[in-house]
């Protein structure tokens, strides 16, 4: 029987003896010397000394690639990284994923998956949040929420300063829903937040109108024991008068004064901003005395705006009484 010997019948023998690496080899160095071999055969035999463990067989093996100027596929780098991470190897897993360049592979998001399948079968939850927002960084969104859905559905969550930075670098592609929904799986899975993931959220959730996500999330830090600082209540406020419910936003911003912080010259100068914009001048002058008594000084585009509206709607004396407390605040 005249057999010849082609890439083909190589890699169909090696599969048919996938079960001994030894064999394996010995069938591979012979039909070396008959042919030469592409990057499928070679990556089938890499693929057999890796499920058995024949590292440093394995190594040998891509080194002869590299010397034939074959590069490994990005299917097989993911396999070998894999079965790292199956065994327990996950510094060698590491190590591939880092030059996986060298190794003629882009870190595609399959890689990548690799690398947090490896990082979760030893449980190294840490690395793998951590690898995730790499993943962001380098524009792999979609799997990197894909991955974290996973995760947290499996019951693994980061510890807070993971989960916080995590959060962080999403909320800037403005994914705040996907945020929103992963704060609330954590938390039913234990994770308690800190001041800090309140700072992230409450903005985020403001900014893109989530109003009532946002109040929900401040109350939940106000029952951990957290008094709001004028940063976490101030975007709730711009955020409804944005919706126009000013009767909603005066009464929140009285409670707030009760059971926050004291409000900042930031906060009641947005907030007289606010009002002047929504046609609420007779509010916005209460503020400005209001700001005043605190021994806030108003700026003075928030007198100029508050005189100025309270005269377009009749309401003059008031604009007089408004005028006189500018230059009374001017003189100290």
């Amino acid at each position: 029987m005249n057999l010849s010997v082609n890439s083909e019948l190589v890699f169909c023998v090696l599969r048919y003896c996938s079960n001994s690496p030894t064999e394996s080899l010995r069938f591979f160095s012979w039909a070396h010397s008959h042919y030469t071999p592409t990057s499928v055969e070679f990556e089938e035999l890499v693929k057999i000394f890796i499920l058995h463990r024949k590292y440093e067989s394995m190594w040998k093996t891509i080194q002869q690639m590299q010397k034939q100027q074959l590069s490994l596929s990005c299917d097989t780098l993911s396999f070998i990284i894999e079965e790292y991470g199956k065994n327990g190897f996950i510094d060698q897993a590491v190590e591939v994923f880092n030059k996986s360049t060298n190794l003629g592979c882009k870190q595609t998001v399959s890689v990548y998956n690799s690398l947090l399948f490896a990082l979760c079968e030893v449980k190294m939850f840490h690395g793998a949040y951590a690898l995730i927002r790499r993943m962001i960084r380098k524009g792999y969104l979609e799997s990197a929420k894909k991955m974290v859905r996973r995760m947290t559905k499996e019951g693994f969550v980061p510890d807070i300063a993971t989960f916080n930075s995590l959060v962080e670098t999403i909320c800037k592609t403005e994914e705040i829903d996907f945020c929103i929904d992963m704060y609330h799986s954590v938390c039913k899975l234990g994770l308690c937040p800190d001041i800090n993931t309140y700072k992230i959220l409450i903005p985020a959730a403001s900014k893109v109108g989530r109003i009532d996500e946002a109040f929900r999330i401040l109350i939940n830090s106000i029952e951990q024991g957290y008094k709001p600082f004028p940063s976490l209540y101030a975007p709730i406020i711009k955020g409804l008068c944005r919706k126009w419910q000013f009767d909603d936003t005066f009464s929140f911003f009285g409670e707030m004064k009760i059971k926050g912080h004291a409000p900042n010259r930031p906060v009641y100068t947005m907030l007289i901003t606010m009002c002047g914009c929504g046609g609420r001048f007779t509010d916005a002058a209460n503020y400005l005395v209001e700001m005043t008594e605190l021994g806030l000084a108003p700026i003075s585009r928030c007198f100029d705006m508050v005189t100025d509206g309270l005269k377009n709607c009749g309401k003059h004396d008031l604009a007089k009484r408004i005028e006189q407390l500018e230059v009374s605040v001017r003189r100290v």
